[in-house]
């Protein structure tokens, strides 16, 4: 088994000086209770707070190393997430992190299609030094939550990409299609 993988995640909400429901508290509770997963959550309604709060994790947390997942929930299509009313493009986050991020796991929710080809894909990986960048390829009714758990859950016990996705796959198979569930590495 290889070592733990810790998950940042940050969510686009629409005030964070509000409260708002949201999926992912409870989901990222389960993954510490079910499964003992550290993870760190946080929010953003602007373009500059999900700017500080990248430029919080890479430069100023002392354990960035050890967050192996990257867990991006926000509003979007096409490889554009939607902060505050602008879109921002995976090649502009693939930008901010340059060479940044070797080792990691990004992973998008579903609010966010992930419509990548093989060469935009690249890039991103090129770009960045993640070891994969994931998401899903459809639009359904339900939140990826679900997945994302038993998706996380693997990623602690699975090192090899390919086989994280095999395993996926034959667990979980009706959901991931159902959604279209994308890995590329």
């Amino acid at each position: 088994m290889s070592s733990e993988k810790y998950i940042y995640c940050l969510e686009g909400v629409p005030d964070v000086d509000q409260p708002h429901p949201t999926a992912i508290l409870p989901a990222l509770e389960n993954l510490a209770f079910q499964y003992g997963i550290t993870n760190i959550y946080k929010n953003c309604d602007t373009l500059e707070g999900l700017e500080e709060s990248l430029s919080l994790l890479l430069y100023e947390d002392r354990n960035f190393k050890d967050y192996g997942i990257l867990y991006l929930v926000f509003e979007g299509d096409g490889n554009q997430i939607i902060v505050d009313g602008y879109y921002y493009t995976l090649e502009e986050i693939a930008e901010f992190f340059e060479g940044k991020l070797t080792g990691k796991i990004i992973h998008f929710a579903n609010l966010m299609r992930l419509d990548l080809d093989e060469e935009g894909a690249q890039y991103f990986l090129d770009v960045t030094g993640a070891k994969a960048i994931s998401g899903y390829s459809k639009q359904v009714p339900i939140l990826s939550t679900v997945l994302d758990t038993f998706y996380f859950s693997l990623c602690q016990e699975e090192e090899n990409v390919i086989d994280l996705v095999e395993t996926l796959y034959e667990k979980q198979y009706a959901l991931c299609t159902t959604m279209g569930f994308l890995l590329y590495y």
